[in-house]
């Protein structure tokens, strides 16, 4: 297997750092709003990656964390008149849901940033110690970039051509592009006790604890959306091999779901509730259209291309309708051709063609009555559905 390694820029063969098992850690939702279909697009491309994993034997632990923690969380709290951590649940129970119809399968952990606290302060401890971090006095606890001996070779940026971190007040800082591991205590706002202050984490320290927590010092594949790379995934991989970690060996990062060439987002007006487009299409059809794109390339959404592939998609489904009737119940089968366009870099653009090619053939053998023909391609298309989770026989 061939996986792009956001890091190196190159797509090279994956070893996982113990053999039969893979340890993964997908950056989730931050729970403060309904989730869009830009939102859902990384649940389900990381979803396909972790379904061939096991497919191919391996023993996957699936870690994708909630942040329920942080500033647009408080500001929509007063907006919506709810208490911080009702407003979180209620959103979190909303992506749940949406997950859920869209077949992406629960993670073998889901941690919450708050109920990691503790993690987080033992790993600012281990970074003020090592010289790494400071704590200027007022609360905030900070992250010093230039003793760093590697930073930015995620995203390939110069220190030196950073803005400044706008995530605390710059006056307690001892570089402008120093991040904060930890935000003072404010008035009216939630807070924990920690040994230099009340406060509440920043969002970059709170995913590097739950990966150490649930993963260890190292583990093989961290992924998240291509907006991650910078700042989110640079501080953290920062923050993390401060304290002495290995940290994540493969970087995965899926594009994003645009519409008219900008990347979809409550900010530009143009987000598309899951729950709104699921008025127009089955589950199952959107989820396909949105694994449809390969996880690297931009998705430009648009009702129409929905309708084509939802159409598109009901057609194999009526194959394997037919197919169900004249052969009997057909079992997934994971042909080698299949295998091989999964095993490159999880090429679905080109299994989608394999799959219309044997539902061709499929529907060709249908007409000439040729029922292990039939029952051939339909076992072929039910297992590159059952990891695409688009199967429609799929009880799940």
């Amino acid at each position: 297997m061939k996986l792009y390694n956001t890091r190196t820029r190159e797509t090279s063969e994956f070893k996982p750092l113990v053999a039969g098992k893979v340890g993964i850690y997908v950056c989730g939702a931050t729970v403060q709003s309904f989730p869009h279909i830009g939102h859902v697009r990384s649940g389900i491309n990381f979803d396909i990656l972790r379904r061939w994993l096991c497919a191919s034997g391996y023993d996957v632990t699936f870690i994708r964390n909630v942040t329920d923690i942080d500033d647009k969380i408080l500001e929509k709290s007063k907006a919506e008149n709810l208490p911080w951590w009702a407003l979180a649940f209620k959103y979190e129970q909303e992506f749940q849901k949406a997950y859920a119809l869209l077949n992406v399968l629960p993670p073998t952990y889901e941690p919450r940033a708050t109920g990691h606290i503790t993690q987080m302060i033992e790993l600012m401890q281990k970074l003020i110690e090592n010289g790494a971090a400071y704590a200027p006095g007022n609360g905030d606890v900070y992250l010093e970039v230039r003793k760093l001996n590697s930073y930015l070779t995620l995203s390939r940026q110069k220190l030196d051509d950073l803005q400044p971190a706008a995530d605390a007040d710059e006056t307690y800082k001892k570089d402008p592009r120093d991040f904060a591991l930890w935000k003072a205590a404010k008035p009216g706002e939630p807070s924990w006790p920690t040994p230099w202050g009340d406060g509440r984490p920043g969002w970059h320290l709170e995913c590097s604890a739950m990966a150490h927590a649930y993963l260890g010092s190292d583990f093989d594949i961290h992924g998240g959306g291509l907006d991650l790379v910078f700042p989110h995934h640079e501080n953290e991989i920062a923050q993390s091999q401060a304290a002495g970690y290995g940290f994540a060996k493969l970087w995965m990062h899926n594009a994003w779901v645009t519409t008219s060439g900008e990347k979809m987002s409550k900010s530009l007006g143009n987000s598309l509730l899951v729950m709104e487009v699921l008025k127009r299409v089955r589950g199952i059809e959107l989820r396909w259209y949105l694994g449809s794109a390969h996880y690297r390339s931009m998705l430009e959404f648009s009702f129409e291309a929905l309708e084509e592939s939802a159409v598109a998609f009901r057609r194999i489904e009526s194959f394997l309708n037919r197919a169900k009737e004249t052969s009997g119940e057909v079992k997934p089968v994971i042909s080698d051709e299949f295998a091989k366009l999964m095993n490159d870099d999880l090429a679905v653009p080109q299994a989608l063609a394999l799959i219309a090619e044997w539902q061709r053939a499929g529907n060709t053998a249908l007409t000439s009555g040729d029922q292990k023909e039939v029952a051939k391609n339909a076992g072929f298309i039910r297992g590159a559905l059952s990891i695409l989770g688009c199967d429609p026989f799929d009880p799940h």
